[in-house]
């Protein structure tokens, strides 16, 4: 049963933004956030960090427009993510619009793996005949990708956000700001934010050598921002002040009806109105339907929707985009099935149970590749473990994608469970909260026990309970449409989370709408008034997703504040994210 706490907030932060005439309940979100001014709110593009706090940022401006002048020839090599397709979107428009001769690779997740490896340069250097090498997403971890580039006569030019191993490539220039001794505070940015930055640079040198004429017209970069707020709300990185500031822009101009063609045709596609978008939209249906063509065909064609103009094209693609996304869901929900009930046999056969156990590692030969990452998220969320599923690979090999737990930095793992055993693992990299590696699959039982054994030394019995944190209860009073319209208008996500709020509830009424879902109608139980009828008399319409069986009289819940539009009416809706039977 997961642990519901109340989040904690500086009192001071909460004074300053209640004496700027924040409301009470506003000030306390923001203050259990670490806001402690109203000016870390703002989003204006101003409040950017400057791009020179990069590391190498001006050399590399230098060296592409030094690159553009010569007519050298650019190739970017992408990531087969959501976070990799927009931002080779946005190096290919910017650089484009910027007189570069630059065309896009992306590898085949199935037959070339992940990254800058030296497979892919060959076929580079075999089909584009590059100059210049562009990584976008990824390189930081690729050593003998750029070996193999340099001994080839092609310079690389690294822009990553991935950490960094023990050893960097010997590229001409990394831009990275995970990397020894830069400088530049957002650590969390992402890959997209990452390329955005370098042409904001490059813009900047181009500025400075009056590469700009009144035929010649400098480009406002911000047009480009709707592929930036995509890329980084569907990478779910950390929603820091600088990457809030890129996705709150990016959303205004998605608003205001100025995203890309592809944006717009997915977002048709998924029936949703781009007037009303939010990192929902973003991250829940835009972002699955864009990395289904990395999943399960060639990225290919997720970056074609994002890079052309032509509007049905775009919808063309957002078609195909969308199957591919119906076909994902399926063989998703089919190896759930298989790996659930492999978890069911694990209970039944084996001393040390699930519950026991401090990991989850799990394969299967008819497994997808391009679904596990996803699969290892399901798991992880049902048993709270940080988790390793694995799915066929080069011969002889078999690939694992990981999702992990607060409290458990999946990537720091594998690097001591590489360190402890040497041999056991091929390749690895990532972040605190995924990762992915290679192993021979001959060795899947001992890289199973490995991981174990790192889980028990870096979490505690403590860690494996799953704890949801809200804001703590709402006066009747304060539960209303204008916190609703306040709370919809922030950008919110990984690291600034959505405000919860807990409460018991009477449940006046249920029924089941759409066959899987329960529209509920809740009365309000203050604290100690159970059974002397003095709850609020106010009913509140709620509904509880993908749960058909009746609920208990009295229930306490963690909900969310919802604006309901329907039949073009707008009501005030809780969304209930947790339910449990009352204690009393």
């Amino acid at each position: 049963m997961p642990k519901i706490t109340t989040r904690q907030y500086d009192a001071q932060a909460f004074y300053t933004l209640s004496q700027c005439g924040m409301s009470p309940v506003l000030a306390r979100i923001y203050a259990a956030r670490g806001i402690e001014s109203s000016e870390q709110l703002e989003t204006e593009l101003a409040r950017l960090i400057p791009f020179n706090q990069l590391k190498n940022i001006g050399l590399m401006a230098e060296l592409l427009a030094d690159a553009i002048a010569a007519k050298k020839r650019l190739l970017i090599v992408a990531d087969y993510d959501s976070d990799g397709a927009t931002a080779c979107a946005v190096g290919m428009r910017v650089l484009r619009r910027l007189g570069a001769i630059v065309d896009y690779l992306v590898p085949n997740r199935f037959e070339y793996g992940y990254g800058l490896t030296p497979e892919i340069v060959e076929l580079a250097y075999a089909t584009k005949q590059p100059d210049i090498l562009i990584t976008v997403d990824n390189g930081i971890a690729s050593v003998d990708g750029v070996l193999t580039a340099n001994q080839l006569g092609m310079q690389v030019l690294v822009t990553d956000h991935h950490l960094p191993g023990d050893e960097l490539p010997d590229a001409t220039a990394i831009i990275n700001p995970n990397q020894p001794d830069c400088p530049f505070p957002s650590k969390s940015i992402a890959g997209v934010g990452v390329i955005f930055y370098l042409m904001m640079a490059l813009r900047a040198e181009l500025r400075q050598r009056g590469a700009f004429t009144e035929n010649n017209k400098e480009p406002n970069l911000a047009s480009f921002l709707d592929l930036v707020a995509l890329g980084t709300v569907a990478d779910v990185v950390k929603l820091d002040s600088n990457n809030r500031i890129l996705v709150q822009q990016g959303l205004q101009r998605i608003r205001k009806g100025r995203a890309c063609a592809g944006i717009n045709a997915l977002l048709q596609i998924a029936r949703r109105d781009y007037q009303q978008v939010s990192t929902y939209e973003m991250g829940f249906m835009l972002g699955p339907r864009l990395n289904a063509a990395g999943r399960l065909d060639d990225m290919s064609l997720g970056i074609e929707c994002l890079i052309t103009d032509d509007v049905a094209y775009a919808t063309q693609i957002a078609q195909q985009l969308d199957a591919l996304n119906r076909q994902r869901r399926e063989i998703e929900s089919t190896m759930q099935e298989s790996a659930l009930l492999k978890l069911t046999e694990m209970l039944e056969t084996q001393d040390t149970i699930i519950t026991a156990s401090y990991s989850v590692c799990l394969f299967d030969q008819e497994w997808h590749q391009g679904v596990i990452g996803i699969l290892a998220s399901r798991i992880k969320d049902k048993y709270h473990r940080p988790v390793i599923i694995f799915a066929p690979g080069n011969e002889n090999e078999i690939k694992g994608s990981g999702r992990s737990i607060p409290g458990f930095h999946l990537r720091d793992a594998l690097d001591l469970v590489a360190k402890r055993h040497p041999e056991l693992i091929l390749k690895f990299g990532g972040h605190a909260a995924a990762a992915g590696l290679t192993i021979h699959a001959e060795n899947f039982a001992a890289f199973c026990d490995a991981f174990e054994q790192a889980a028990q030394t870096l979490l505690t019995p403590a860690d494996l309970t799953r704890v949801i944190e809200t804001d703590g209860d709402l006066e009747a009073s304060e539960i209303n449409m204008q916190l609703a319209e306040k709370l919809t208008q922030q950008v919110w996500g990984q690291g600034f989370p959505q405000p919860t709020f807990k409460a018991r509830f009477y449940v006046e009424n249920q029924r089941i709408v759409g066959e899987k879902h329960l529209k509920l109608k809740l009365k309000k139980i203050a604290c100690g008034d159970e059974g002397n009828n003095q709850q609020s008399d106010t009913i509140y319409d709620a509904i509880l997703f993908f749960h058909n069986d009746p609920l208990p009289d009295i229930i306490d819940a963690v909900y969310r504040l919802q604006i309901n539009e329907f039949n073009g009416r707008t009501t005030l809706q809780f969304l209930l994210d947790h339910w449990s039977h009352s204690d009393n």
